[in-house]
């Protein structure tokens, strides 16, 4: 995105602009919803036509069917053995539905959809002439993206991160009073490309910020992405994406009978766990770098970044027989201390090791206040 580029103090990074120059200064006011990220590691794939809601709620995890225009939520794609293969915020605006996903799997999962059409009346369509804006709501950064977002339907193409909160008909394992996902309120605007370039040359540098600190945020909410946290065997339960891209009461779709078993049986083989790292070293884990508890390796590191606020983080993906005390994560520059916080606990999913009947979760989940619709 050129206009963003040439903001005084860009810096590159891998899939966009990684920091303005001060990335602890721009977290700072991104939380503050001060500051505009230009999102260049997403992209939007538009799905059209009369039957673009009911399609997409018969082959994804996510119950869309009466999705309301402006609404956002989001779904995954299973593969018939529960695995995620895909995975992309939602929103809708009465004609299209768009999909905001990682850019690595964009076109991956547009060529899936495709493939899935067979007679149905919906077109497929990667939007590169689309760029994508991120901010926390609740400030004058929230307010910009949504005068510049697109309205080809007449309603701001706006998606409003639903991981604040449960959604209907979700379930979270984090076993916690106030989980760290209800801080981030989280926006991202689709815009046209040209308006994002505009909207960069009036902003001050102060007034951007790049993908470290989103990254930081995310991490620091728990909340798991397709580009980091998910891997060939990755089930939707072992990052707790049950809570936001599962509707555990919908009508079937490939995969729902894994979703099912693991959801009401429980013990999902792994878990992800939040790692605060000792941060007295300059040396940081890279995602892939294993953990250890003792000499045993029980797995590794997923997303990484250095708060504003908690110092050194991570996320990892670990055994579910992995204990819950302090680990150790092993880089190239040595071994590092880990103190672990669990968010999926080994037992997710079930009570207690007796299995339960094999039907969904009928625990009641709060709506999210937060949906446009």
């Amino acid at each position: 995105m050129p206009g963003f580029a040439e903001v005084a103090g860009a810096v590159a990074g891998d899939g966009g602009i990684a920091h303005f120059g001060d990335a602890f200064r721009e977290q700072r006011r991104l939380a503050a919803g001060a500051a505009i990220v230009p999102l260049d590691d997403r992209t939007v794939v538009e799905v059209a036509g009369p039957e673009r809601l009911s399609w997409l709620d018969s082959i994804t995890s996510q119950a869309l069917g009466r999705l309301a225009p402006g609404e956002s939520t989001e779904l995954l794609v299973l593969d018939p053995q529960g695995r995620v293969e895909h995975a992309a915020g939602v929103v809708d605006d009465g004609a299209s539905t768009w999909l905001i996903a990682d850019a690595g799997d964009a076109e991956a999962l547009a060529t899936w959809l495709q493939r899935m059409k067979f007679r149905t009346q919906a077109t497929v369509e990667v939007r590169q002439d689309l760029a994508l804006l991120g901010a926390v709501d609740g400030g004058v950064a929230g307010q910009r993206v949504l005068t510049v977002s697109a309205r080809p339907a007449g309603i701001p193409l706006l998606w409003v991160d639903p991981w604040q909160a449960v959604s209907a008909g979700g379930h979270q394992y984090a076993e916690v009073s106030a989980h760290p996902g209800a801080d981030l309120a989280w926006l991202i605007a689709i815009v046209p490309r040209e308006d994002a370039d505009a909207l960069a040359a009036t902003l001050q540098p102060e007034e951007a910020a790049g993908l470290l600190a989103a990254e930081a945020l995310r991490i620091a909410a728990w909340r798991p992405r397709w580009s980091a946290e998910v891997d060939e065997r990755s089930l939707p339960h072992e990052s707790d994406w049950i809570r936001t891209a599962v509707h555990l009461n919908k009508g079937c779709y490939r995969g729902q009978e894994t979703v099912a078993k693991v959801h009401n049986l429980g013990h999902p083989p792994r878990r992800l766990a939040a790692l605060h790292l000792d941060g007295s070293d300059a040396v940081l884990p890279v995602p892939g770098d294993a953990v250890f508890a003792g000499d045993d390796e029980v797995g590794h590191v997923t997303s990484v970044a250095r708060h504003h606020e908690d110092g050194p983080i991570a996320l990892a993906i670990l055994s579910r027989r992995a204990p819950v005390g302090d680990l150790v994560v092993r880089t190239e520059g040595g071994d590092i201390a880990a103190a672990q916080q669990i968010i999926v606990p080994a037992d997710a999913g079930a009570m207690a090791d007796i299995p339960r009947l094999t039907r969904l979760s009928r625990r009641p989940s709060a709506p999210d206040p937060r949906h446009a619709g």
